[in-house]
């Protein structure tokens, strides 16, 4: 008996990757992309997340509900969770958000009583790396 239920976990075992995990997590979250923002560096990190609202379509670019970004800043980590906004995924706690509309010159800001703006751009990164 002992045998044949571990022939029945050898073969259900890699197939509960695929039934446990909810559609479109099975992706690799992506490589963090580098930034200047108000001329300091910005590490942002997109983590796909679990999905907590299927049914809100949100899931441009690949992000779901449960979905969000850590941004690495002046020296304070920000975990922001992604937004249920249609469209261009964002990313807000109510005091930072991050969205990039364009993806060269994200929008970071603070708000601070009113929004303070950060400048941001892509930092080039060296072929291949």
């Amino acid at each position: 008996m002992t045998q044949l239920l571990a022939l029945i976990l050898a073969f259900t075992l890699p197939l509960w990757g695929l039934i446990a995990a909810p559609a479109g997590l099975a992706l690799a979250d992506p490589a963090p992309e580098h930034f200047l923002c108000d001329a300091d560096p910005l590490v942002a990190s997109v983590h796909l997340g679990a999905v907590d609202a299927a049914e809100i379509p949100n899931s441009a670019s690949g992000t779901v509900p449960g979905a969000f970004i850590v941004l690495q800043w002046r020296g304070v980590s920000l975990q922001l969770p992604r937004t249920n906004n249609a469209g261009t995924p964002s990313y807000s706690d109510g005091r930072w958000w991050w969205q990039a509309l364009d993806p060269d010159h994200p929008e970071f800001a603070q708000r601070r009583g009113d929004w303070e703006n950060y400048s941001c751009e892509r930092v080039p990164t060296a072929a291949g790396s």
